[in-house]
């Protein structure tokens, strides 16, 4: 493997969030800051618990995995786009770097940023409501899972993207609705049984719902489930970056 590829890409990509730390780090970090406060007086003053679990406490594990889900697919797809877009993807074609090392530096990069700014956004939470972490190990397994597999889904968006506004549209036509439908702010068990089926369709639910099992030991599916749909879908993103590049589809022409 080509170590120093992998690294330079992956420095040159993490630099560019230091370069925009406000944008990369403090809004994200701040506009969850203001969702605990909003939900929590808002909401929270009317559900004073979801099985038995404060209704501030149990939108933790729902608003961390709405803001990694939501910052992979956007940092993946602009740093694989924005190449596309200068016309130095090329240089990146015609080096000696495999394209496993290429996406091992550009998704690895991605997936970085979400991490760090998922365990942030945790830290900052203790400000606003207790927290107790019940099985760190499955919390930090779904974390990265998590990360990685959306930043892979990213990365495909940034090369199936023709401009800017094809860069935006599925992560707020798709992604977006998808993660506010999935159970970030409730428990699909308050829904009427049609809806409580028609949402486990919804493969978002799985994520968070593992997640917040992590926390608390609730969930609206098994442990199992949750871990099988996440590798299911981690498995889909690989298999079509493979594709990606075996046929260069949209890099090459």
């Amino acid at each position: 493997m080509n170590h120093r590829a992998v690294r330079a890409i992956y420095l040159f990509e993490m630099a560019r969030t230091w370069r925009t730390l406000l944008q990369s780090v403090v809004s994200p970090v701040l506009s969850t800051s203001l969702y605990f406060v909003v939900f929590g007086a808002a909401i929270g003053s009317r559900i004073t618990q979801i099985e038995g679990v404060s209704y501030g406490t149990f939108i933790v594990p729902g608003l961390i995995m709405l803001s990694i889900l939501t910052q992979s697919v956007s940092n993946a797809s602009f740093g694989i786009y924005f190449p596309k877009f200068s016309g130095t993807i090329y240089e990146l074609l015609s080096a000696p770097v495999s394209f496993f090392e290429a996406v091992l530096g550009y998704v690895g990069a991605a997936a970085s940023k979400s991490i760090i700014l998922g365990l942030i956004i945790l830290a900052t939470a203790w400000l606003f409501v207790p927290l107790h972490v019940m099985h760190p190990f499955w919390m930090l397994t779904f974390l990265v899972l998590t990360a990685v597999t959306f930043s892979l889904f990213g990365f495909i968006i940034g090369v199936w993207a023709g401009n800017f506004e094809q860069l935006q549209v599925i992560p707020l036509l798709v992604i977006a609705p998808l993660t506010f439908l999935g159970g970030s702010f409730y428990s699909i068990n308050m829904l009427p049984e049609a809806w409580q089926t028609v949402a486990l369709f919804n493969p978002v639910v799985y994520l968070i719902s593992g997640f917040r099992w992590s926390f608390y030991e609730i969930s609206d599916v098994s442990l199992g489930a949750s871990l099988g749909i996440t590798l299911g879908f981690l498995a889909i993103c690989m298999a079509t970056v493979w594709w990606i590049f075996k046929t260069g589809y949209r890099l090459k022409n």
